[in-house]
């Protein structure tokens, strides 16, 4: 089938067409054609729609999908539809599931799931055993099997020698190490950032400082192992690629410590959730299940150093934590729920709608360039010849809110209104609007 993509802006810096105003036309999921006015034939489905922007397709570095095992909250089916609504072409998954994502069985039953599905779905192996942080897993077989990278997910790695030796043991096969840092010792029984308002609303708060000791302790970690490989030739020498990528970073202290680590010229990236960006801890003064998220949502000043990170490289990608809970998990006092927000589907208008002075090709890197680099997918452009993975959006379209693809409805933007809207995606040669 043809497509013919009318008049859009194509936002890819790589791409020579880059901030120029095209039509694409894309044929048997390859972009045949990029130029100013291109006839149309009969064989064309034309795509077109006010102030039409295009990219390379959108990819989510943090997805629990929660399929095997808890598919009454999300299975890979609804999973995969609320991702390409959101614009999204490219999902990891996490491997928190039951049974874990922890052997070449489970691994096998993702990707048999995922095809013939509407997004490109890669799979988060653990490091441990059922991620209970004791035992390794096979993480050579599940490498070769198919996983991008590996990770305990919502699990951060507590024990320094395991996350050592997995970046020795990955290092050969320059596999990617992912952890969310927390030092949960710490964070025992807390609902909430720890400062002013948790004081205020009496709830129990978990410090910043249990995020920056597990960055601080990760990159030490990596440094010498690093120097051990290299020698005395320097830090990171030798090595392209991230050995070690920080999951949903969320302080400012964070933030400066990658910043001073990737200076240094260690192999690290990050990602920040979405959500972050756009609420702080002020936001729970109604007690809203649905805001409660770990980690949780930080100060004001906190807020504003996510953004500079952003702008200035230190980080890497966005992701949207997609954590479905059902009601029976959130419709509860409190301290008794359950972590975790849906956000596949808004992603891109939370960041549009709350943006503070990023500018439309560094936000749309850090959702297609950036998270592929770091998950070691192949490079794409907009060019002829090239596959068609492709995302169609309207920066400045406004839309409402009101129902999900997902099984889940916990969001605190269900009912809101945005701007920034997804037009939708063309993928494996077909073309899926949002609707």
């Amino acid at each position: 089938m043809q497509f013919l993509i009318r008049s859009a802006r194509v936002v890819d810096t790589a791409s020579s067409w880059n901030g120029q105003v095209v039509d694409i036309l894309v044929e048997n999921g390859l972009i045949r054609q990029i130029g100013e006015k291109l006839p149309v034939n009969a064989d064309n489905v034309v795509i077109e729609s006010d102030n039409l922007h295009v990219s390379l397709g959108w990819v989510d570095m943090r997805v629990l999908a929660q399929d095997p095992g808890y598919e009454h909250k999300e299975d890979l089916t609804s999973v995969c539809k609320a991702a390409a609504a959101g614009g999204f072409t490219d999902i990891a998954v996490l491997p928190n599931t039951q049974p874990v994502i922890d052997d070449k069985g489970t691994l096998g039953y993702i990707r048999r799931m995922a095809e013939g599905q509407p997004v490109n779905v890669h799979v988060i192996a653990a490091i441990t055993k059922k991620t209970a942080g004791e035992d390794f897993t096979e993480m050579l077989d599940l490498h070769h099997a198919g996983a991008v990278a590996f990770s305990d997910g919502t699990h951060p790695l507590q024990n320094p020698d395991l996350l050592l030796k997995t970046l020795q043991y990955l290092q050969p096969i320059n596999g990617l190490l992912m952890n969310r840092p927390e030092e949960q010792l710490l964070t025992r029984f807390g609902q909430m950032h720890e400062g002013i308002q948790s004081t205020l609303l009496g709830l129990k708060g978990m410090p910043a400082l249990a995020e920056e000791l597990i960055v601080e302790r990760d990159l030490r970690l990596l440094d010498y192992v690093v120097s051990e490989e290299q020698g005395a030739g320097g830090a990171g020498q030798g090595i392209t690629q991230s050995a070690l990528h920080f999951s949903t970073i969320s302080t400012a202290r964070s933030v400066e410590l990658i910043r001073q680590a990737k200076a240094q010229g260690l192999p690290i990236s990050c990602d920040v959730a979405a959500h972050q960006l756009v609420f702080d801890d002020s936001a729970l003064s109604g007690f809203d299940t649905n805001l409660k998220v770990n980690p949780p949502f930080r100060s004001t000043a906190d807020v504003s150093a996510l953004w500079a990170g952003l702008a200035d490289g230190t980080i890497d990608a966005i992701v949207s934590d997609h954590s479905p809970q059902d009601a029976e998990s959130k419709n509860l006092e409190f301290d008794q729920a359950e972590f975790g927000i849906i956000g596949l589907e808004t992603v891109f208008a939370a960041l549009i709608t709350h943006n503070q002075n990023l500018s439309l090709s560094q936000l749309i890197d850090k959702l297609t360039t950036r998270p592929r680099q770091v998950l070691r997918l192949p490079n794409i452009s907009i060019a002829e010849g090239q596959s068609a993975c492709l995302t169609l959006f309207d920066p400045t379209g406004t839309w409402h809110y009101e129902r999900t693809f997902s099984k889940s409805k916990n969001s605190p933007f269900l009912g809101h209104s945005f701007t920034g809207r997804v037009v939708g995606t063309i993928h494996h040669g077909q073309f899926k609007p949002t609707k």
